[in-house]
C-alpha cells in the first residue's frame, strides 16, 4: 500500500486534509468518497515529500522526541510498520505526518527502514541512517534507537543551554548599543548646541563627542550597510573550502573560543563514533560518518587523514593523535578503549565528559561577559556625561 496526501470537501463544503493509505490514487479517492468526502487533490506522499524535502526537515527537538517515542514503541514489541502508524497518529504537525507516512509507504512497498530513510536525507542525517542500518542488521533496532534518542537529547540540551546562557548577554549588548546610539543622536546634540552658540572654546572630550555624534547621525546608515554587507560577503566567501579552512584554522587558534570550538566538534565526533561502533558499524564507515558531523575543516581533514592511516593498519588513537587537533582526553580514552576492547563505551564517556566541560565553560564565560558588558556600557555613558558636564563646570569656574 502507498500513502497519499489528500484535500477534500465534506457535505457542508468544509475543506479537510490528511493522509490516507491505498494501493492506487484511484482507490484512495474511492475511500474518501465512502467517507462522505469529495476529493479535491490526491497525491503520492513519497513523491510530494521528495519534491519538498526542505519542508520536511525536522527540528532537533522534534527529531529527538520522535526517536524517543519510536524506540519506546519498538521496545514494547511493535513492528516498525506498526510503530510508524502510531507515530503518524501521534504527530501534531502535518509536515511530520507526511514525512512518517512517506517512510511507512516505502516500508510497505518492500524497502528496509534504512532504504526508506535514505529517501529523506534532509530529515534524517547520515549518522541516523547508518545507526538504523546497523540496528536492522544486528536485530537490536530498539536499543540503537534508544542510543540515538539519548544522543539527540544530549545535543539538544547542550544547544539549549548554550543559547540560554548567551541570551542575557545578547540582550544587554543590544540595550547598551541602543542607549549609546540614542544618547549620541538625540541627547548630545541638544545639550551641546547650547555651548556651541556661546562661542566658547569647548574641551577636547566635548569636541570629540560632537564629532562622533555628527558622524553617527550623518553616516550611521552607511555604517550599518557596510557591516551588513561585510557579514553577507563573509558568509558567501566562506563557501569556498580553501578560505573556510583558513578561517576555521584562525578560529581554532584563538585562546578561549578556539578551545571551545575544538571541544564542541570533538564531542560530536566522539558521540557519533560511540553510537556507530556500539551498533556494529565498521570503523572506517563510522569514521566517515563522524567526519560529516564536524563543523571545522581542519578537524574534518584530520579525521580524513586518520581514516587513511587506520585503513593502512594503524590504531585509531595513534592515527588521531598524530594530527594534534583533538583534545588529549579523547585520544587517551580511545587508546584505553582499544586496549580493553571497550572503545564504544569509553568514547561515550569521553563525549559526556567533554559536554560537561563545554557547559561549565559556557556558564563561566557568560558569567564573566555580563559584568564586562555592563562596565562597557557604563564607561560610554560616563564619557558622554563628562563631555556634557565639562563645559558647564568651566562656565561656573569663569563666573566665579
Amino acid at each position: 500500500m502507498t500513502a497519499f496526501r489528500y484535500r477534500a470537501l465534506d457535505a457542508a463544503s468544509k475543506e479537510s486534509s490528511g493522509v490516507i493509505e491505498a494501493d492506487t490514487a484511484r482507490a484512495a479517492r474511492n475511500q474518501l468518497r465512502e467517507r462522505g468526502l469529495f476529493p479535491l487533490e490526491v497525491s503520492n506522499v513519497t513523491q510530494a515529500s521528495q519534491a519538498r524535502q526542505t519542508r520536511h526537515r525536522l527540528k532537533d527537538a522534534d527529531l529527538a522526541l520522535l526517536t524517543r517515542q519510536w524506540s519506546t514503541l519498538l521496545a514494547s514489541g511493535l513492528t516498525v510498520e506498526q510503530a510508524l502508524a502510531a507515530l503518524i497518529e501521534q504527530a501534531e504537525s502535518d509536515a511530520t505526518r507526511q514525512l512518517l507516512a512517506g517512510v511507512r509507504s516505502e516500508i510497505l512497498g518492500g524497502y528496509s527502514l534504512r532504504s526508506a530513510l535514505d529517501r529523506f536525507p534532509q530529515a534524517f542525517s547520515t549518522l541516523y541512517r547508518a545507526s538504523v542500518a546497523a540496528g536492522e542488521k544486528s536485530g537490536e533496532l530498539a536499543q540503537v534507537m534508544v542510543q540515538l534518542a539519548d544522543y539527540l537529547e544530549r545535543s539538544q540540551s547542550l544547544r539549549s543551554k548554550t543559547m540560554q546562557a548567551l541570551l542575557y548577554p545578547a540582550i544587554v549588548a543590544c540595550v547598551a548599543l541602543l542607549v549609546v546610539v540614542g544618547l549620541m543622536t538625540y541627547v548630545v546634540p541638544q545639550v551641546v548646541s547650547v555651548f556651541q552658540q556661546s562661542k566658547q572654546a569647548l574641551p577636547l572630550l566635548t569636541r570629540g563627542m560632537i564629532f562622533a555624534s555628527d558622524l553617527i547621525r550623518s553616516w550611521g546608515w552607511l555604517a550599518l550597510l557596510v557591516v551588513a554587507g561585510g557579514v553577507f560577503g563573509l558568509r558567501q566567501s566562506l563557501r569556498e573550502p580553501a578560505l573556510k579552512r583558513r578561517w576555521d584554522a584562525w578560529l581554532l587558534g584563538l585562546p578561549l573560543l578556539g578551545r571551545h570550538l575544538r571541544t564542541l566538534d570533538a564531542t560530536r565526533f566522539a558521540s557519533t563514533l560511540s553510537i556507530l561502533a556500539g551498533s556494529g558499524v565498521p570503523l572506517l564507515s563510522a569514521l566517515d560518518a563522524g567526519r560529516q558531523v564536524i563543523s571545522r575543516l581542519p578537524l574534518a581533514d584530520a579525521v580524513a587523514t586518520a581514516t587513511e592511516r587506520v585503513r593502512e593498519g594503524q590504531p585509531l588513537s595513534r592515527a588521531l593523535g598524530a594530527s594534534h587537533q583533538f583534545p588529549p582526553l579523547l585520544i587517551h580514552m580511545i587508546a584505553n578503549g582499544e586496549a580493553t576492547g571497550r572503545v564504544d563505551e569509553l568514547l561515550d564517556r569521553a563525549a559526556r565528559l567533554q559536554q560537561t566541560e563545554l557547559e561549565n565553560r559556557t556558564a563561566t564565560l557568560t558569567a564573566l561577559l555580563e559584568p564586562v558588558l555592563l562596565l562597557t556600557m557604563a564607561s560610554f555613558v560616563l564619557l558622554i556625561v563628562l563631555a556634557v558636564m565639562q563645559p558647564i563646570i568651566e562656565i561656573n569656574t569663569l563666573m566665579k
